[in-house]
């Protein structure tokens, strides 16, 4: 083991030997005090009631010694064994008259010490005191806040290379982000090259994504590439409960900071501090507040701070101060998006890096099923593919078990648990059949991936469809098609079961057609009837740290003929789902029995069954359904993709 890895432990062992030689300090102090009691140990009684003691013979044996007073201090013990001490006055013949009396007298010499041993003896108190005062103001002065009193002091903590070095080759998918952020790599290697030319490097560098977007990663990447300090710390670090600390935290941060310039100072999650100032009660002059007023001064103030780039990450950019955002500051907004398909492939490929796969894992087919996955969930799906290989005891991960993580992140877990009735199970399959039917047959709507009636997370089936490419907005004649997909189930089970038999399973697709509905009516200006008007305005305040929507006021007719224009959006996906599953109820029959058989039919098997094509498996059947489970929730559906299936009353 070298001396570097050793040094984490130093700290620990002088604190341990400065404990041992405060406890030693205080035994030795205590065992010097009780023998001094010891030696004077006995009743101290007058010297007359000695000398009577004597002359009645109660007085056994005594022990007399002389100070350079002349006195003499006298113990002994008494007939009875009870032990005494006097002391007899200088001049007194005390000592023939106790032999007279038969006493056994002893004469102790009188001992003279060192003066340095009295001197000691004398200080030792003082030295005592000293000792744990000078520890405790130790503790005081240790960094990183740690101390007894280090409230100030700040928490950022400097990343080394020893726990891990990220470049710009480990980063994937966000290619603009990367080469907006490459400048600020070549000022630190060459500050010199943009001084010559009189240009000055950002101060501060802002990134702005979802979460798991790898903004994070791409700040170590940064540091990681640009071979210098890097400092990392949250935005709530900074704020405490007690006044003024968060603002001597900053200050401390830029100290240290200006000791390792040139370096990176990288705060997660800055909104924490960074909100708009004057949003709370009264004066505003809370303590957030002011973490936030020495943040701007510490960026851009009297002071310069050269060689310190502050990089920050937040996924709220709309809440932060303006001072915070302005040139000189946080001079550039890098947007950090979720990757399309070709940076989905290139973040898989890093991290599959790691996994031993199979030959058939193509990554362009999983990242053409997985739109819309962030960094973050496409290392997630990786992990759950190579877990499932792991407990299935093979050596290489297969596609077979990327595409079961992939069903497991979008969809959940299965429900094998669960037992279903006959009656709930043909329930759903027409259900199912019916989504997948009517998404068949409208032109607009996606490809259909998986239809299945096993129960996943908290829907008793589902039917998947994924777009042929990623999409950045949506059409009319889209939202019209997904409309009417989300009604395809409560129509099928109204057309089969009949009107009084139709379930409570329609609820999340209830739930997704008014919103869309809602949002093509108020927000995208699609009601020839409203027109091109906004209804619902999107802007936000803070107050007392909690963004607060606002809904615009609009009188009640106008929202009579929103509710109306709502309603009728909706009756026209009803209508358009019942007309075309009322033409191909042959198409409904057949594939509500090939579920109901197969339980799970891809894409190409849906084609296949109304086709009127039979479905080889090698006769294999997939597991038994499990029971009855609510329908997928509104937040599992972020885009048109996924329709649920029927669930229990009252879900």
């Amino acid at each position: 083991m070298n001396d570097k890895e050793k040094k984490p432990g130093n700290p620990w062992t002088k604190s341990l030997l400065i404990w041992v030689g405060v406890l030693f300090a205080l035994v030795l102090f205590v065992q010097m005090i009780d023998g001094g009691s010891r030696a004077t140990a006995g009743n101290l009684i007058p010297y007359s009631e000695f000398v009577r003691q004597v002359d009645e013979q109660n007085v056994r044996t005594v022990t007399m010694s002389t100070s350079t007073t002349g006195n003499s201090a006298i113990t002994g013990k008494f007939a009875s064994g009870e032990t005494f001490r006097t002391v007899a006055p200088a001049g007194s013949n005390v000592a023939d008259r106790m032999i007279q009396k038969g006493v056994a007298v002893q004469v102790k010499a009188e001992e003279t010490g060192s003066i340095w041993l009295y001197m000691l003896y004398n200080s030792l108190p003082f030295l005592l005191i000293l000792g744990i005062s000078f520890f405790v103001m130790r503790q005081m002065q240790k960094n990183a806040g740690s101390g007894a009193m280090g409230f100030g002091k700040s928490r950022a903590r400097m990343l080394t290379e020893k726990q891990g070095r990220v470049t710009f080759a480990d980063v994937a998918g966000i290619d603009e982000a990367r080469e907006e952020l490459q400048e600020i790599v070549e000022y630190l290697k060459d500050p010199g090259k943009f001084a010559r030319l009189g240009g000055k490097i950002p101060k501060g560098a802002l990134l702005v994504g979802s979460p798991g977007t790898g903004k994070t990663l791409l700040a170590r990447a940064i540091a990681g590439e640009a071979g210098v300090p890097f400092f990392t710390i949250s935005g709530s670090d900074f704020v405490e409960m007690f006044v003024g600390v968060g603002a001597s935290r900053v200050r401390d941060m830029f100290d240290q900071a200006k000791k390792s310039a040139p370096c990176i100072v990288f705060i997660d999650e800055i909104d924490a501090v960074g909100r708009h100032r004057g949003a709370g009660l009264g004066n505003g002059n809370d303590e957030r507040e002011q973490t936030l007023n020495q943040l701007l001064v510490e960026m851009d103030g009297f002071e310069a701070n050269e060689g310190i780039i502050i990089i920050a990450a937040t996924n709220r950019p709309d809440v932060l101060d303006p001072a915070l955002l302005r040139p000189g500051r946080f001079d550039r907004q890098v947007v950090v998006p979720r990757p399309d398909i070709d940076g989905r492939e290139q973040i898989l490929a890093v991290h599959m890096k790691k996994v031993p796969l199979a030959p058939d894992v193509d990554p362009r087919v999983i990242a053409r099923g997985t739109p819309g996955f962030s960094g973050a969930d496409l290392a997630n799906l990786v992990n759950e593919a190579a877990l499932l290989a792991a407990r299935r005891g093979k050596r290489l991960v297969a596609m077979k078990e990327f595409e079961e993580a992939k069903d497991k992140v979008m969809m959940g877990t299965e429900r094998k648990s669960m037992v279903m009735t006959e009656d709930e199970k043909r329930m759903t399959a027409y259900h199912e059949a019916g989504h997948a039917i009517v998404a068949v047959h409208e032109a607009a709507s996606d490809p259909i991936h998986k239809a299945t009636i096993i129960p996943r997370g908290r829907a008793l089936g589902l039917v998947m469809r994924l777009p042929e490419r990623d999409n950045y907005s949506y059409h009319r004649d889209k939202m019209y098609a997904n409309l009417s997909v989300s009604m395809g189930g409560r129509v099928a089970e109204e057309l089969i079961f009949g009107y009084d038999k139709v379930s409570s399973g329609a609820s999340s697709d209830i739930s997704y057609a008014t919103g869309l509905a809602r949002d093509m009516v108020t927000r995208w200006g699609m009601s020839d009837l409203l027109g091109p008007l906004q209804y619902a305005d999107a802007d936000e305040e803070v107050f007392l740290g909690y963004s607060v929507n606002r809904q615009r006021q609009m009188s009640d007719e106008t929202a009579r003929t929103i509710d109306k224009e709502i309603r009728r959006i909706v009756d026209e996906g009803y209508e358009r789902a019942k007309h075309l599953l009322t033409e191909n109820r042959e198409e409904l029959e057949a594939l509500a029995k090939a579920l109901l058989e197969y339980e799970t039919l891809s894409g190409d098997e849906i084609k296949k069954v109304l086709a009127g094509e039979t479905i080889d498996r090698g006769g294999a059947k997939g597991p038994s359904i499990p029971a009855a489970g609510s329908s997928i929730p509104k937040a599992k559906r972020p885009k048109p993709g996924a329709i649920g299936g029927p669930a229990t009353a009252g879900a």
